[in-house]
């Protein structure tokens, strides 16, 4: 902090810092207005970094119209995207995809959150993306590039986006088609699962999917297979057969998905065996 300065807040250089350049920062009156006092801004900066999800929620919808008025403090927010002591970034992160032109440590460090043990954290995340892509398209090539490169869970989660862009286009498609493929059941459920937004599904995927649905080895993947076939509708023999043959087993997972599977099939008055 510049010598001679004293700051009302808890002690913290860094804070002190800040709340010396915010003073100090260029605003109009009006802008000004916006601001709540000094101490009150470090205290959601420090927000950021509780351990209460309601606390962080509360000073990241404080501090997005904030950020938006004061360079000073989305320079602060920025440079906490690199503070290693800090237990979360994506909180700056998000506050900073709401200005213009985010820097890509930001996307990186949203990217990141995708794979956060938290759902709610990550599912905020994902909506933000999928926001933000209509109007910045190089999100869905980070997408696409995380669906290869992330973990199980950011791959499951990067689907889900993809699924949600509302993509027609061929390499989207074979990035869901891929993901059938994939090591981890819960993606592959994903991948089975966005299947059904498309109208683009061609018969090699019709058949890639009913070979899951008899041959894969987790039930889950089998299930969403099963209903994804039904409602992409124009069944094959093969898928037709082997819904009656789950129908009659004795794995309940299994006979409920092809029952669903069935009563899809009947209610768009599509053909079934027998």
């Amino acid at each position: 902090m510049p010598p001679g300065r004293h700051s009302r807040a808890s002690g913290n250089p860094a804070g002190d810092w800040l709340l010396f350049r915010l003073r100090k920062s260029c605003l109009s009156p009006s802008q000004s207005a916006v601001f709540m006092n000094d101490d009150k801004i470090a205290a959601l900066i420090a927000d950021l970094d509780h351990s209460d999800k309601p606390r962080i929620r509360a000073a990241v919808d404080a501090l997005i119209p904030l950020a938006a008025a004061a360079p000073a403090l989305a320079d602060e927010l920025n440079r906490l995207l690199n503070d290693s002591q800090r237990k979360h970034q994506w909180p700056a992160a998000y506050i900073l995809a709401h200005l213009p032109d985010p820097s890509q440590r930001v996307f990186a460090v949203l990217l990141n959150a995708l794979g956060h043990s938290d759902p709610d954290i990550r599912w905020a995340v994902m909506l933000l993306l999928v926001r933000l892509a209509k109007t910045d398209n190089g999100i869905v090539r980070l997408l696409l590039e995380l669906r290869e490169t992330g973990t199980p869970t950011q791959r499951r989660m990067a689907l889900y986006c993809i699924r949600d862009f509302n993509l027609t286009d061929a390499a989207s498609l074979q990035a869901l088609l891929d993901s059938l493929r994939d090591d981890d059941p819960t993606v592959r459920v994903a991948a089975a699962t966005s299947l059904k937004a498309r109208t683009d599904i061609d018969s090699g995927a019709r058949r890639t999917l009913c070979d899951l649905f008899v041959n894969d080895p987790d039930s889950r993947v089998r299930n969403a297979a099963a209903v994804t076939l039904a409602q992409s509708g124009s069944p094959s023999e093969e898928f037709l057969a082997a819904l009656k043959m789950a129908e009659a087993s004795e794995h309940a997972q299994v006979k409920k998905a092809a029952t669903a599977a069935l009563a899809i099939l009947k209610k768009a008055g599509l053909k079934t065996l027998g």
